[in-house]
């Protein structure tokens, strides 16, 4: 016997075979057991999640002799012989190939006569969409008011456009992408069937690249089981032609550390080895997608599923990045795969990522926009930052910075502020003077606000900057007395690692200008003064 391909080897026979669709199965369920039959049904859904099995199995329970709680029981004579063709009252009619108006015409003279054998003639007609518009005028009628032996069950994935007077004669049924988690577990059932071993995360990872569709996943694992008894998560990708997470993750990590020459390296590789560029462009834009997500929700999870290394892997590096970064990447990414139509692929893809790694290049109005946000936000003179450039200083030790820069006391709740002392020393000094602006500390405030509103607002107007290991923070008293407690203190200290990915030491920060206005003597600067102005002046 030729050997059949497990999509339909595994239809679903019966609506509670078809997996994650219950809002439609469990209702056709219900009507049919009541004996409220449509004379016209409509199932519309993305592809491959269940609207032509579904259509068939409604078919069959129409007309089936001993209905079992809704299911078609399979054994009488008419589920047996529509499962096998030998009755003709149930027609399958492919729209995209019979679009035309004679073949609607044809349809509605045929519909007039009674059934052969079966209870009711149904005509299932798929990728009704495809119909001409003369065709679709032609069958109105018919939908309206059919003969009461006639039942209609209209498939499509474009719903939008149908003639609104198709969609209001016609009992609509919305099928939903299955979820990763439920085609995952009917991959392992089939694959246990077949006496196949697959790994979870080979089978997590099929399922992400379905889409939803339950036919696409099982089409995958019929590629992967071609290749051996043991499908792995690397079969699938060689199967599949996706690139592996590392890969990713090193892309993305090159973006982060602006090492382009790395990402170039990287896509070199991947291209060597045939990779898709569209197809690895789409990949990395998914990824960022993932991390952007992790950014901005508590369980992004309920949206993605991936096994739980990768999880942890991605949460380390959404969180060593902004958001404003994500997304311009994302938004790289996606003009990118525009261009790609009309260009060469490769060059569009390494173009992006030499943009990406070196921000300094982008001109477009969006980036100079976020450059001056960043300013705003920060309250940074553009002279002092050329100053800043010109006359860089060495960076300070990370001993300098221990000795001169000790850490707020705010390790339990009776502990006392430890401010600078009223003159700095030297290297407290040169710690305070190296100090350059955070730029996310907006972003920390806001992290801050999800766990406390009180403590966030007594940050209201702060700022911070960092020195070496220390982030030192500029602000109100009210915010250091609400650091003394040991989970504010936590607490901030969190929100600072989710989004620099750093674990930094907490400081005061002193303007150096400011103290040292305050350490001059009032008496000795009016003596200056008339010195330089040539008055003679009696220092005794």
């Amino acid at each position: 016997m030729a050997y059949q391909v497990l999509y339909r080897k595994y239809r679903p026979q019966t609506f509670s075979d078809v997996v994650g669709q219950p809002q439609v199965t469990k209702t056709l369920q219900n009507e049919l057991q009541a004996g409220r039959i449509s004379h016209a049904y409509l199932f519309t859904g993305s592809r491959g999640t269940g609207k032509t099995s579904c259509a068939r199995i409604l078919a069959k329970a129409v007309n089936c002799l001993g209905l079992n709680e809704g299911d078609p029981c399979l054994e009488c004579e008419m589920c047996k012989g529509i499962e096998n063709g030998a009755i003709m009252d149930v027609v399958e009619i492919d729209a995209a190939s019979n679009n035309g108006v004679d073949s609607i015409r044809s349809l509605i003279e045929e519909a007039s006569f009674t059934p052969s054998k079966a209870k009711y003639r149904v005509y299932i007609i798929d990728e009704v969409h495809m119909l001409s518009d003369s065709a679709f005028n032609a069958l109105l009628k018919t939908l309206e008011e059919p003969p009461e032996h006639v039942v209609f069950i209209l498939g499509t994935t474009e719903v939008h456009r149908l003639l609104p007077t198709i969609l209001s004669r016609c009992q609509r049924f919305d099928f939903k992408r299955i979820t990763p988690l439920e085609i995952a577990d009917r991959l392992k059932y089939i694959c246990s069937k077949e006496n196949v071993e697959i790994e979870d995360d080979a089978a997590l990872l099929i399922a992400a690249i379905a889409d939803g569709g339950m036919r696409d996943a099982l089409s995958i694992l019929d590629q992967c089981i071609g290749r051996g008894h043991k499908v792995t998560s690397d079969v699938v990708r060689d199967t599949a032609g996706i690139v592996g997470r590392d890969h990713l993750f090193g892309l993305v990590e090159c973006i982060k550390t602006k090492n382009s020459a790395k990402a170039l390296d990287i896509i070199n590789e991947l291209y060597s080895n045939s990779k898709d560029m569209m197809k690895l462009c789409s990949e990395v834009s998914d990824h960022l997608r993932k991390l952007m997500l992790i950014k901005t929700m508590k369980k992004p999870e309920k949206l993605f599923t991936v096994p739980q290394d990768e999880m942890e892997k991605l949460t380390a590096s959404a969180l060593s990045m902004g958001l404003a970064e994500i997304l311009n990447a994302m938004e790289v990414m996606r003009d990118s795969l525009d261009k790609m139509r009309f260009a060469n692929q490769r060059i569009e893809l390494e173009m992006a990522f030499v943009k990406l790694c070196t921000p300094e290049m982008d001109t477009s109005p969006e980036a100079l926009l976020r450059r001056i946000e960043a300013l705003e936000k920060n309250k940074v003179v553009v002279t002092e930052i050329k100053e800043a450039v010109k006359t860089p200083e060495k960076e300070a030790s990370r001993e300098e910075i221990k000795e001169s820069a000790p850490e707020i006391a705010v390790g339990t709740e009776n502990a006392e502020a430890a401010p600078l002392a009223p003159s700095m020393s030297d290297k407290e000094k040169r710690i305070m003077e190296r100090a350059v602006p955070f730029s996310d500390w907006p972003e920390v405030l806001n992290k801050i606000k999800e766990y406390s509103r009180a403590t966030a607002s007594a940050f209201t107007n702060s700022a911070a900057y960092i020195s070496g290991e220390y982030m030192l923070i500029e602000g109100s008293d009210l915010a250091f007395e609400l650091l003394r407690k040991g989970s504010n203190k936590d607490k901030v200290r969190e929100a600072i690692f989710s989004v620099t990915g750093r674990n930094y030491r907490l400081g005061p920060y002193k303007n150096v200008k400011t103290e040292a206005k305050a350490e001059e003597d009032p008496i000795d600067m009016l003596v200056k003064r008339a010195k330089d102005a040539g008055i003679p002046v009696n220092e005794n």
